[in-house]
């Protein structure tokens, strides 16, 4: 993909973003349900991830993923970096890194759209309830279907921890992303410039990002198919 085309793509994905999280033009965001959808997907996410985050060498990917790309964040600060700093990245970094970057903004627009429509499977099936438990985020999952949307959702998680161990491939991108450490600071760009930073670094530490990516994919993969067949223990490890 050309940088021209990442560019495109980060300004849609960006808008796309915006506009699910803006609670004016989306009134879902007001919904009780939203916080609680996101802090029991948090929590879960925190048990699935367990076993990596118990080994010292994974921890650092573990944690980058928990916090930076499929966890429960407000993600306001680092948007709005993006949307001021596209004319500046379009030219200084590399595109498969840009590319990245829109596969993060995709994901977390696309994560957000799914629990939107949990909200509304979740008020239909328990309007007097206000916490989620194993049984009842089940049932909404099944509820809201789009299991193509969800193969994207987890397509995109893997796709955004590829991006990260391609740049280590890269030469360069270590040296690029040190020299734009104060700059950023002063410009006021301190969460974008983090983002790239720890996830390159926690890619790094991995003695096998690929597989570490592969891992996440497919067990993500697995427990979407157990929730969508009615597995009584989806969240099992195989």
């Amino acid at each position: 993909m050309s940088r021209s085309d990442v560019h495109v793509r980060l300004g849609t994905r960006l808008r796309w973003h915006q506009r699910l999280h803006d609670p004016h033009s989306e009134p879902r965001n007001r919904s009780r349900w939203v916080a609680e959808v996101r802090r029991w997907q948090a929590e879960r996410l925190a048990s699935s991830f367990a076993h990596a985050l118990e080994d010292p060498g994974r921890r650092p990917a573990a944690e980058f993923f928990l916090e930076h790309v499929y966890g429960d964040r407000d993600f306001t600060r680092r948007d709005a970096d993006i949307a001021r700093t596209l004319p500046v990245m379009r030219r200084l970094l590399p595109a498969s890194l840009l590319d990245t970057v829109a596969d993060t903004l995709e994901l977390g627009a696309l994560s957000h759209a799914l629990d939107l429509r949990m909200t509304d499977a979740l008020h239909a099936l328990a309007p007097r309830r206000r916490r989620l438990d194993a049984a009842l985020y089940a049932d909404a999952y099944v509820a809201v279907g789009r299991p193509q949307l969800r193969r994207r959702q987890i397509r995109l998680v893997a796709d955004v921890g590829s991006g990260f161990a391609q740049a280590l491939r890269m030469r360069g991108v270590s040296a690029l992303l040190a020299f734009a450490r104060g700059p950023a600071r002063l410009a006021g760009l301190s969460e974008l410039q983090g983002f790239l930073e720890q996830g390159y670094a926690a890619f790094d530490a991995l003695d096998d990002a690929d597989a570490f990516v592969a891992e996440i994919e497919r067990d993500e993969l697995e427990i979407s198919r157990r929730l969508f067949a009615g597995h009584p223990a989806p969240y099992a490890r195989a």
